[in-house]
């Protein structure tokens, strides 16, 4: 009997080592099996204001500084407060989905705001 471990992602038994990582040949996921259970979680991602404090949706938020809007000549001033926002999984660390009143919807990063 094989004692090879499964690939978590697609169950292939048909893994094979490489170093200290397993290669799953269907589907090409890499994994190291000491680690393996530290990767995977199964609640969601806490997101952080500058402060440290958790942000849940729905939360207002403060703007710490001045932000420049690609695309655009307005800049969203220091101490804009934000209502009702949304955590979103966004690209290139934009995690805060919100509206501001004169700019519309925009994305935020978690880093430039704080918990109000």
């Amino acid at each position: 009997m094989s004692t090879d471990p499964q690939c978590p992602v697609c169950g292939c038994t048909h893994t094979y080592p490489d170093g200290s990582l397993w290669i799953c040949p269907e589907c090409g996921h890499e994994w190291n099996p000491a680690t393996a259970g530290a990767e995977e979680t199964d609640g969601p991602v806490e997101i952080r204001d500058a402060n440290g404090n958790v942000l849940a949706d729905g939360d207002s938020v403060t703007v710490t500084r001045d932000l420049k809007i690609k695309g655009a000549s307005s800049v969203i001033k220091g101490g804009t407060k934000v209502r009702g926002i949304r955590l979103v999984d966004g690209t290139d660390g934009h995690n805060i989905a919100c509206k501001i009143a004169g700019v519309g919807a925009i994305n935020l990063k978690s880093e430039f705001v704080r918990k109000a």
